[in-house]
């Protein structure tokens, strides 16, 4: 399904990851005709049940050889809940396939070691309650080795609300609209950013294709 319009312009998402398979995500791809794939780290630790590390490694190769089995250009990562590991990292770097990431918090602050996403917003809360920060924020980065550690190419910051943020449920609905704006305007600039390298190399410019996790 192409995504020609003005807020994903030349761009057609090829497929959408989940490694949940209750992610609303998937639903909405299959209803618009776009290939699913629900990636379920579970059934490789089944197959190798005596090695978790080997169940990851294969499951992160696997990983790898779908996207470039789709021949994705940018891989943008909005929910995934797992840090990515070498095995999938090297294979798309290879591939000069750039990966980008959508972490609730500014740089630098309450990296995503916990492997949850809303741990960040909680420990965000946690230190505005004890007077310890007045913002948080959300941020589109390159994926590196180092997790949430990239480059960032968006920064929103949010400043907390007196009178509304205590109430954390709250403050997590406030953060998930900046971050559905974010995604997208970090995607475009991805996008952007591909265009301009295919330019200066002489490339004719195509449609851009993205996998989705």
């Amino acid at each position: 399904m192409a995504c020609n319009n003005h807020n994903l312009p030349n761009a057609q998402i090829v497929r959408v990851i989940s490694n949940r398979k209750a992610a609303y995500g998937l639903v909405r791809a299959q209803n618009a005709g776009i290939a699913t794939k629900y990636h379920n780290l579970v059934e490789y630790k089944k197959r190798y049940p005596d090695n978790v590390s080997q169940a990851r490694e294969e499951y992160d190769k696997d990983l790898a050889r779908l996207i470039l089995e789709d021949q994705s250009h940018l891989v943008v990562c909005a929910g995934w809940m797992h840090i990515l590991s070498p095995y999938f990292l090297d294979p798309l770097e290879a591939a000069k396939i750039p990966i980008i990431n959508l972490h609730p918090a500014l740089p630098g602050a309450y990296d995503g070691a916990t492997l949850s996403e809303k741990n960040a917003i909680e420990r965000a809360h946690k230190d505005w309650m004890e007077g310890k920060s007045d913002k948080t924020g959300v941020m589109i980065h390159r994926v590196i080795s180092e997790v949430d550690r990239g480059a960032p190419l968006f920064v929103q910051e949010i400043p907390f609300q007196n009178g509304v943020d205590e109430d954390l449920e709250a403050l997590k609905e406030r953060i998930h609209e900046f971050e559905w704006k974010a995604i997208v305007v970090g995607t475009v600039l991805a996008i952007k950013e591909l265009w301009t390298e295919k330019n200066q190399k002489g490339i004719k410019p195509e449609t851009n294709r993205e996998s989705l996790g």
